[in-house]
């Protein structure tokens, strides 16, 4: 190991910030969302890794994982991974323990990245330009107008030619807002619906029914990602042409693999901000083109651009508004849509992400 390669500290804060607005889906309300920002350091180079979780996990990133890892060469990203694996073994790794692990591994690639003068992009191997992003919001809270403005905004300002929306809160008010969802989109993008779980297996298929006249093609978590069984029901009897979505609650490759060898999803989901960061989320893809089924990244739409650029089977990144907004606020170089598209920033070392610090600590958690 290089002497200047030696992981000399690992610090993470938390940023608390409000939405614009009530949010709700099927199942939950909230009206802030909290980024955990951890900075990994060697040499002279910083890396940053973010996941999407409750500020408490900045203390066990601190006192537990940092100390696993202090003097371990940044650039050995699989022996780290591991030894982050290894202790929380008796802690419980799924959940927080699994989104503290993914922004520590996410600062490590970056720095790796950093040492080496390079692009994340770079480092990981481009197999495509640029990744086709779907604007994802349309929370069960919104009004019709509302939801029409912004869903509208997506394709015919930001060319993206597929938007997503929350359903299942008001399951007998769903397909009139789905109706409305389609007229603000015109007729050639696609529309997605997400559940979040919220129905049980023969409400989903009926609504599923209900809505494919109105050109729905993804349906995500139709009834709970728990229920596999369901999931796959939903699959083999979904209209042709809507494809069952599911992985975002992936803290592991097991769990993905069960998924897979279930045959519970047209779509594989992954969030590098839960399921052990770009390595949980390399091994994701691997699985991915081992049952040959698409991968789609949840949400932190900055971070996977340059993962969805390097994974062979990755169809699109979830431009989610609440992170696409935080990550705008928070960091310089967050990616935003042109044309429908992301595309990494090669100019840039590593994700190409630097956090604001002034503009970040008014929303010290």
């Amino acid at each position: 190991m290089s002497r200047d390669s030696a992981i000399q500290r690992v610090s993470a804060t938390a940023y608390r910030i409000p939405t614009d607005g009530p949010e709700s889906d099927g199942t939950i309300r909230w009206s802030s969302t909290t980024i955990v920002v951890v900075e990994v350091a060697a040499a002279e180079a910083v890396g940053i890794g973010y996941t999407y979780a409750d500020a408490s996990i900045t203390s066990f990133i601190q006192t537990v994982l940092a100390p696993a890892v202090s003097r371990c060469d940044a650039l050995a990203t699989t022996g780290i991974y591991d030894t982050l694996v290894h202790t929380v073994r008796n802690v419980g790794r799924p959940g927080l323990a699994a989104a503290a692990i993914s922004a520590v591994d996410v600062a490590v690639w970056d720095l790796k990245a950093r040492l080496l003068g390079v692009s994340m992009i770079s480092l990981l191997g481009r197999t495509r330009a640029r990744i086709a992003a779907y604007g994802s919001g349309g929370f069960t809270s919104y009004d019709d107008a509302r939801l029409r403005e912004q869903l509208g905004r997506w394709v015919h300002e930001d060319g993206c030619n597929a938007v997503k929306m929350k359903v299942g809160r008001e399951p007998a008010c769903d397909p009139d807002r789905v109706g409305a969802a389609r007229q603000a989109i015109g007729d050639d993008a696609e529309l997605f619906v997400d559940a979040n779980g919220a129905y049980e297996r023969k409400q989903a298929l009926a609504f599923a029914e209900r809505v494919a006249p109105l050109g729905v093609t993804w349906f995500e978590e139709p009834v709970s990602s728990d229920d596999r069984e369901g999931l796959r029901l939903l699959r083999d009897r979904a209209p042709a042409g809507m494809r069952i979505a599911v992985g975002e609650y992936g803290y592991d490759a097991f769990y993905f693999r069960r998924l897979l060898e279930s045959g519970a999803c047209d779509v594989l989901q992954a969030d590098a901000t839960r399921c052990g960061g770009v390595t949980g989320f390399l091994q994701a893809a691997a699985l991915a083109d081992a049952w040959n089924v698409p991968l789609s990244a949840h949400t932190a739409p900055s971070l996977h651009t340059s993962l969805c650029c390097a994974a062979g089977r990755a169809i699109n990144v979830e431009y989610f508004y609440d992170h696409a907004r935080i990550e705008r606020m928070l960091f310089d170089g967050a990616r935003q849509v042109h044309d429908g598209q992301l595309e990494p920033d090669d100019s840039r070392l590593g994700l190409g992400l630097e956090l604001k610090r002034r503009d970040a600590a008014r929303f010290a958690a």
